[in-house]
């Protein structure tokens, strides 16, 4: 049993298992406003618009980790703004716009990089390097989840509203734009969060695998959120360990171990199940023609 727990014995296995079960269980109760709402491309372009972020902070600040998530705030902002104007402005629709400047603000991400100091690895924005977390990286992580995760509790009513019936939710008073502002601002402190884990290229599989692997197994809004948050820190603690002992990349690890438990319950859920689906065809198809 030893050899079970022999990756933690090491400072930085600990710190890198706390900051994946934070981030994990942040990612997984958000994730099913995300899935509900058809926000994957919007939290895909988030994700994305954080380099540019980054790449300023560590030109001006190097890699101190207060600079690198302000950075990342300022340049998610901006994009998501941009967005608002382009589509408001002219005849291009926003999915149009989203899709061009987190093109565009991702290219310019790599290109300043590419003037900053030789020791900064590009890799570890792009991928991830949940390994190399720091005390410092433990506390913004910790305050993100603190602000998030009370917040999604607190507003979950309006926020489920919003989603299915936005003229109800305006005729009860709900600010209906200001509760899709809040949700939006939750999405990019979370992809902030991730960025350390998985990195913007692979953000996306955590934030929309745990709450679409619940969608499969239960119509229930608060098994999506708890199941999700639940499903989104098992599996980032276990692709860290499968990572550690295989010698593999964390990020592309804990997207993969998401990705297998997705894969499982699509085919064996027994609600949305391809298999017991097919079960159940197959026995209805006999007591018919039977």
């Amino acid at each position: 049993m030893t050899w079970l727990l022999e990756p933690f014995r090491h400072e930085f296995m600990q710190r890198a298992l706390f900051g994946c079960a934070l981030i994990g269980f942040t990612n997984g109760a958000l994730s099913c406003f995300i899935v509900l709402r058809r926000l994957a491309l919007m939290a895909d372009a988030m994700a994305h618009s954080l380099l540019p972020g980054v790449a300023v902070a560590v030109l001006l600040f190097g890699l101190a980790p207060s600079g690198l998530f302000f950075g990342a705030l300022v340049a998610a902002l901006l994009v998501a703004l941009g967005v608002q104007i382009i589509s408001g402005s002219s005849r291009i629709k926003e999915d149009t716009s989203l899709g061009l400047l987190f093109a565009c603000s991702f290219s310019l991400g790599l290109v300043l990089l590419s003037f900053s100091p030789a020791q900064v690895n590009v890799t570890h924005y792009l991928f991830g390097n949940i390994l190399g977390l720091a005390e410092s990286d433990l506390w913004i992580i910790y305050l993100i989840s603190l602000i998030v995760l009370p917040l999604l509790v607190l507003f979950q009513r309006p926020l489920v509203l919003i989603m299915f019936q936005p003229s109800i939710a305006a005729t009860q008073g709900i600010w209906v734009k200001s509760m899709t502002y809040l949700l939006m601002g939750l999405l990019v402190l979370s992809m902030i969060a991730s960025l350390q884990a998985v990195g913007v290229i692979l953000a996306l599989g955590m934030l929309i695998a745990p709450a679409a692997t619940i969608y499969l197994c239960s119509d229930s809004f608060p098994a999506m959120f708890w199941g999700g948050g639940l499903i989104g820190m098992f599996g980032s603690c276990a692709g860290l360990y499968f990572s550690y002992w295989l010698n593999l990349p964390s990020g592309a690890c804990i997207v993969l171990t998401l990705g297998l438990i997705f894969f499982l319950a699509y085919l064996l859920s027994p609600k949305y199940g391809v298999l017991p689906g097919l079960i159940r065809r197959r026995q209805h198809f006999h007591e018919v023609s039977g």
